[in-house]
């Protein structure tokens, strides 16, 4: 009974997604990057859940990238032996070579690059053609202003796109899907979600950018809804590219 609460803010525009952006082919061997954030919970358990009842067969496989910074993983472990979805956990020093060796002083962007790059290394060793990530709508609204005032370009986070030189297909099945949706879903069913180490969360850039969508929202009541009705009517060969 819970889970039809989230039938129009979780389960419809997931399955909207998959479906507009033909995310999902027969077949496909897809690893899940799962940190034990709530976003990454949410996906795996609605990925999970797509595939007892689609009629595409395909398979999951949960990755961890353990950034070296000493946190438990006990909570994923659990999680996944509990609906049935193997895991693998590729251990890395990406934090101290961040914030040890190099101390840099905006982390995030090398820490992303050497992160997404030993996800897809780990998927690709492991036969896998695509590797899902899960990025929510206010993700991808928090990465066009990011792109608009920070680098001075329109830029929109690509609910499928092609890695040529990995040959490995990224998809973002939760792309449609609000934010405070995921909180609300992890909490009802009480997931194990893991906090993150980092010592930068809560004072980023896209912190900045999640507070201004927050105020916008605030001034424009369903401003966020509107904003991915624009990126869904945006020219696809130059914006949001569709399959």
């Amino acid at each position: 009974m819970k889970k039809r609460r989230f039938h129009d803010s979780l389960w419809k525009p997931a399955g909207q997604a998959v479906g507009e952006h033909r995310m999902i082919r027969e077949d496909d061997r897809i690893a899940v990057g799962l940190s034990g954030g709530k976003d990454s919970m949410t996906l795996l358990y609605v990925l999970n859940e797509m595939r007892k009842f689609s009629p595409v067969k395909f398979g999951l496989h949960a990755v961890t990238v353990d950034l070296g910074f000493g946190n438990s993983m006990a909570g994923i472990s659990d999680f996944c032996r509990g609906i049935g979805v193997s895991r693998s956990q590729v251990h890395t020093k990406i934090a101290p070579i961040v914030f040890e060796y190099r101390k840099e002083p905006n982390p995030c962007s090398l820490c992303s690059k050497m992160r997404n790059g030993a996800l897809h290394i780990a998927a690709k060793q492991m036969g896998c053609n695509k590797v899902a990530l899960a990025h929510s709508l206010d993700d991808a609204i928090e990465t066009f202003f990011l792109s608009l005032f920070y680098e001075r370009r329109i830029k929109l986070m690509q609910p499928v796109s092609y890695l040529s030189r990995r040959e490995v297909t990224l998809i973002r099945p939760l792309i449609y899907v609000r934010e405070k949706t995921i909180i609300h879903f992890t909490d009802t069913f009480k997931f194990p979600v893991v906090k993150n180490p980092c010592p930068q969360d809560h004072h980023t850039q896209r912190e900045k950018m999640k507070l201004l969508v927050a105020s916008l929202e605030e001034e424009f009541p369903g401003v966020r809804e509107r904003i991915l009705t624009a990126f869904k009517n945006s020219n696809p060969d130059y914006l949001w590219k569709r399959l």
